[in-house]
């Protein structure tokens, strides 16, 4: 008997390598509006989470007023960006070749940028149609909070103990350990840092790996440690 019965991915910075694109239109539109901010640390505090929530947590911090066409403005470059050089992780699919477990994706991104990304990929056939958008969910339901991971889980019919998640981003870790859910970091995407690794395990996931073609194995283990207690 395997360990889990689901395996739960984030997308963005776990199966394609967006988030550094999302960092460096970020930083350039913070930047020119009065909040200068380098790409690395961009993706270092904010990875994981909305722009709307990042501009909120800006104008907390810094009591910058940031105009409200910044929301829409970067939505339109974003995905330009994202249509022309978004790339798949390495491995990601040498992955899912070798893991016989039910998965779905489960994304702070919304549905339409999800089904762009994983089509330009070549992984919307591996997930689909379990691929589901945490702004999908309603108002204020993204990570950190757990909603998206329940969501997916009751899609199968699947207890959150049987889980098991896959995220780059402590926002995420954090969501699916509320969601009562075993985690997995990941660090293998452009957008990583020197203390990525040990901020994932503080967040609550049990190991961390940097490269995809890991995971099966990773995956393995965990179940027989799980079903031998």
């Amino acid at each position: 008997m395997s360990g889990f019965d689901l395996i739960l991915f984030d997308c963005d910075g776990v199966l394609v390598d967006s988030e550094i694109i999302a960092a460096r239109v970020e930083s350039q539109l913070l930047t020119e509006a009065g909040y200068p901010i380098s790409v690395e640390e961009m993706g270092e505090r904010f990875a994981g989470m909305t722009w709307k929530n990042i501009l909120l947590s800006i104008e907390k911090e810094a009591d910058i007023p940031l105009s409200a066409s910044l929301l829409d403005k970067s939505e339109k470059l974003l995905d330009a960006r994202l249509e022309r050089d978004v790339k798949i992780i390495d491995g990601v699919k040498f992955a899912l070749a070798r893991l016989t477990t039910q998965r779905c994706i489960c994304s702070n991104s919304s549905s339409a940028r999800l089904d762009m990304m994983l089509t330009k990929v070549g992984l919307k056939p591996y997930f689909a149609p379990h691929i589901y958008s945490a702004k999908d969910l309603g108002p204020d339901r993204v990570k950190p909070k757990p909603d998206i991971f329940l969501h997916g889980a009751q899609q199968f019919g699947v207890d959150p103990s049987r889980c098991l998640v896959v995220e780059d981003s402590t926002h995420g870790v954090h969501a699916a350990r509320a969601a009562g859910m075993r985690v997995v970091g990941f660090t293998g995407a452009s957008h990583t840092y020197a203390s990525h690794a040990d901020r994932l395990t503080d967040a609550g996931a049990e190991t961390v790996i940097s490269r995809m073609q890991d995971l099966p194995a990773v995956v393995a283990a965990l179940g027989e440690w799980a079903d031998a207690i």
